[in-house]
């Protein structure tokens, strides 16, 4: 492969003197190799891109007739009787948005720990054995993890809704309705089937996927600083703190956000533990939720034409949501040191 380098002043003359700081301009003459698989990789990129526009396009052809009929108040609607000309996504949104945090709240310190601990701390031989496990665990299917959550989990959170209720109840995030904590006869269903419950399972699910990608890029810090850190007399804790996390923050950012995206569109585990209500429901611990993928999978067999349009622009809402945490999880990580060395 040839080189040649040019400068912005070659042959200006008498300006070449005031040209001369300007940066240069690189051109590398690259062989046929190297112009063949710059296609394939560009012919790729604009495939998938094709195929996200076809999907968007597809789904907003489907959905313009619920949306033309609905208006705004798709956005702002809770009730979904589209037979009735009155529905909307306020309350599956609402209930989207508040699973995908719980799960993401517990899932990342989760994952971040793990990932420290196999990168940093683990035998070698144990480490292999642990990366295997969390790579096992990313592809058990989400129907197991929502039996686990159905059958085990939630009857064994209902303590810790009912202690968090009580003494941080105030919040109104943390509030349960109708629930009273001096009444030793007080059902206990007021706790089950709750978002709380639903972002665990899901919480289980993307965990292991936040921590292969942070443990990536745990596991590529630079070996000169950690070694010269050492030299310095830091302890094992020191060089993580200044040099492994601080590396590691654009994977930490892009691992959470590729879980949130999972967490967004998760159907099957939040389907079989939550209990469908279509009003808009702020308290985490209190019975009944609801999310836009598992509004879908109930309503998809039953629907008529305009409900099948509106469940479309259900699915639609979802898509655009999911593109703009992709896209900002991506401009966040190019801007960070590990984003930028991995380009």
């Amino acid at each position: 492969m040839r080189t040649r380098t040019r400068t912005a002043g070659d042959g200006a003359g008498p300006g070449e003197a005031a040209t001369a700081d300007r940066p240069r301009r690189l051109h590398a003459d690259s062989g046929t190799p190297d112009r063949v698989f710059r296609s394939v990789a560009r012919g790729g990129g604009g495939l998938v891109l094709l195929v996200m526009l076809l999907v968007g396009g597809f789904l907003l052809y489907r959905a313009w007739q619920a949306l033309r009929r609905a208006g705004w108040s798709f956005l702002t609607t809770s009730a979904w009787e589209p037979d009735a000309g009155h529905f909307g996504i306020a309350a599956v949104l609402t209930g989207t948005c508040l699973i995908a945090a719980v799960a993401v709240v517990v899932a990342v310190p989760l994952a971040v720990g793990t990932a420290l601990y196999i990168s940093e701390y683990a035998p070698p031989r144990l480490r292999r054995t642990l990366i295997s496990t969390v790579d096992l665990m990313a592809a058990v299917p989400s129907v197991v993890y929502g039996l686990w959550g159905l059958f085990f989990l939630q009857g064994n959170v209902i303590g810790l809704a009912r202690w968090m209720s009580t003494y941080v109840g105030w919040i109104p995030l943390f509030s349960v309705d109708g629930a009273d904590p001096h009444d030793p006869l007080a059902t206990a269903t007021v706790y089950t089937a709750s978002t709380f419950v639903a972002g665990l399972v899901v919480a289980m699910m993307v965990t292991p996927i936040i921590c292969s990608v942070i443990r990536e890029v745990f596991s590529q810090a630079p070996v000169g600083e950690k070694e010269g850190a050492y030299a310095l007399g830091a302890t094992r804790w020191g060089v993580v703190r200044s040099v492994v996390l601080p590396f590691g923050k654009g994977g930490v950012i892009g691992g959470t956000m590729l879980g949130l995206g999972r967490a967004l569109g998760e159907t099957i585990g939040v389907y079989m533990v939550i209990s469908p209500i279509f009003v808009v429901q702020p308290h985490i611990f209190q019975s009944g939720t609801s999310s836009v993928s598992s509004l879908i999978a109930l309503r998809y067999g039953e629907a008529s034409k305009i409900g099948m349009s509106a469940l479309m622009a259900a699915g639609l809402a979802l898509f655009l949501m999911t593109l703009v945490v992709n896209f900002a999880a991506s401009s966040i990580v190019a801007r960070s040191r590990s984003g930028a060395t991995a380009e």
